[in-house]
């Protein structure tokens, strides 16, 4: 299973709270990646904005036109 999260940077520290699903695990691989590209964060706001109530009313309405 994959798991990726963006976690802030605090006295050179990551704390990290795993999901539930990787509650038996013994070992898990980190990689540390500190390069937050733009492409990745408009992924992410268009997959937030493929939820959000008001973007879709929007989307319905420029339709209905």
């Amino acid at each position: 299973m994959t798991y990726k999260i963006v976690c802030p940077v605090e006295n050179n520290q990551v704390i990290l709270t795993l999901p539930p699903d990787f509650r038996n695990k013994k070992q898990v691989t980190i990689y540390v990646d500190d390069q937050i590209d733009v492409k990745s964060q408009k992924i992410e706001a268009m997959k937030a904005a493929a939820k959000d109530p008001l973007f879709l009313a929007d989307i319905e309405e420029i339709h209905a036109q």
